[in-house]
């Protein structure tokens, strides 16, 4: 009895070896190249100063986002619902700020990426390019920029759950 343990160890230890070595090799491969899911980005997300939400949600083949919740809602010198009085197009200043597209045309680029889109800031009407990054479920970097992605600014957003 005392030579059964190594006996079978000796016996089946190419199979086991190999097995080990196949399913190790799947792990490692199953993580290379996983394209990540798209529709990660979809969901309702505070912005990094907390004074809005925005959902982002598919249309079509790209994900866009609008304005669903403010934390100031309401213009402080007329008392009536934030219009989009910054925007360079005077026909449209009159819009309301809340249900506004401010982001959109963003194309999933591979692990947790999502690029090609724009970025429109209501607070001073100007509109840049931006790429999206999930670092983990919860947490996104908005990255807006003008020309060149190294010249920008990246905004932290925090995914809101349902209550």
């Amino acid at each position: 009895m005392k030579y059964f343990l190594p006996t079978f160890i000796f016996r089946f230890r190419r199979p086991f070896f190999f097995l080990i070595s196949v399913i190790s090799l799947i792990s490692v491969f199953s993580f290379i190249n996983h394209p990540g899911n798209p529709d990660a980005v979809v969901g309702v997300w505070k912005t990094g100063e907390g004074t809005a939400m925005v959902r982002i949600y598919k249309n079509g083949d790209k994900y866009q986002g609008k304005i669903v919740w403010l934390k100031e809602p309401n213009d402080p010198e007329t008392g009536k619902a934030k219009v989009d009085k910054n925007h360079p197009d005077e026909s449209v200043r009159n819009r309301p700020i809340l249900g506004l597209i401010n982001v959109w045309g963003f194309v999933h680029k591979g692990e947790n990426v999502w690029e090609e889109g724009n970025i429109y800031d209501p607070k001073n009407g100007n509109t840049y390019s931006c790429t999206i990054k999930m670092d983990n479920p919860n947490t996104i970097e908005v990255r807006g920029y003008i020309g060149v992605s190294l010249i920008g600014r990246t905004d932290v957003w925090t995914r809101q759950v349902s209550k």
